[in-house]
């Protein structure tokens, strides 16, 4: 039976929930993708459904789904994939439309080249000598870490001192947590600057609850780092970003504001915290994580293709 293709809308939201948690089930063992999330996506105003989303179904079962983005507005544009285990046909086709998707958005940004990025699990549902046959490669591994919570053990940090750590409280909070997003992670790889209303959308503001973003403070230094956590993850409590300056690293404030985290989350009845971090990252987020108790829950691999012309260059 051919496939039918077609581009996503908002009221598919629950559908492609559900093949993203089939896909959880198959490659970490349960499901982790919530409908708010996938919602999220569909509503990003920097997304044109028509053109930067694609369906395929097998009959009524949808078997395969593809997202176009463009953060950078030059050359990097990234994409979602997902495909079911026995449908690697359907995937392909999804793959050749972004493909060329991705060209068409980089040469309106008067990029000569597309630089196509993919995250996928280490293990994937999708075909990987599909996507190599097709030019694409790994570029970077990334890990989804996880730790057990418990309220009699979990409690809040007694900061050192000089050192005050306190909850985004208003708009110019928000907006100093934005500048030190964008002065900490200026240096990571992928990193996309972006402006405070462009980050509020990223972050999906609208659902964030703020008192679970945290800024600490040195009296030498004022204010030195941030961390964002959110807790409407039915799988569990996520802490989407933690930085901290050049200046201030070594001094403890990185464990601080995951120490604060877990006290939050586990004061709030969560069992499960968890956070994303990338292995080669070069300020030492890997091992404070492990010192703090998170371990390795799954790998997420970032592969890459660069279209020139809608063509791969080798």
């Amino acid at each position: 039976m051919p496939y039918l293709l077609r581009a996503a809308a908002l009221t598919d939201a629950a559908a492609v929930t559900d093949l993203l948690n089939e896909i959880d089930r198959i490659e970490i063992g349960r499901p982790e993708t919530d409908l708010h999330t996938v919602e999220a996506d569909l509503k990003n105003p920097e997304i044109d459904l028509a053109r930067d989303s694609w369906l395929a179904f097998e009959g009524s079962r949808l078997v395969a789904y593809a997202l176009v983005w463009d953060d950078s507005k030059g050359e990097r544009i990234d994409t979602d994939h997902y495909v079911l285990p026995d449908h690697q046909e359907a995937g392909e086709l999804l793959l050749e439309a972004v493909e060329a998707r991705a060209s068409e958005k980089a040469r309106a940004n008067g990029a000569s080249r597309a630089v196509l990025h993919l995250h996928l699990n280490s293990a994937p549902t999708t075909d990987l000598a599909l996507i190599r046959a097709r030019g694409w490669k790994v570029v970077r591994r990334y890990h989804v870490l996880e730790r057990a919570l418990r309220a009699d053990a979990d409690l809040p940090p007694e900061p050192p001192a000089g050192v005050r750590v306190r909850s985004c409280a208003d708009e110019a909070d928000r907006r100093q947590v934005h500048a030190l997003y964008q002065a900490t992670f200026a240096e990571h790889f992928d990193f996309q600057p972006r402006s405070y209303e462009q980050w509020l959308q990223d972050i999906h503001a609208d659902r964030l609850d703020w008192s679970l973003v945290w800024l600490v403070s040195a009296e030498d230094l004022g204010d030195v780092g941030f961390l964002i956590a959110r807790d409407d993850r039915e799988a569990m409590g996520w802490i989407r970003s933690l930085g901290v300056v050049r200046e201030a690293r070594g001094r403890g404030v990185g464990g601080l504001l995951l120490r604060q985290a877990f006290a939050a989350f586990a004061a709030r009845g969560r069992s499960t915290v968890g956070l994303g971090v990338d292995t080669e990252n070069a300020t030492g987020a890997p091992a404070l994580y492990a010192r703090n108790g998170m371990s390795v829950h799954y790998a997420v691999d970032t592969w890459e293709t660069v279209l020139s012309g809608h063509r791969v260059v080798p």
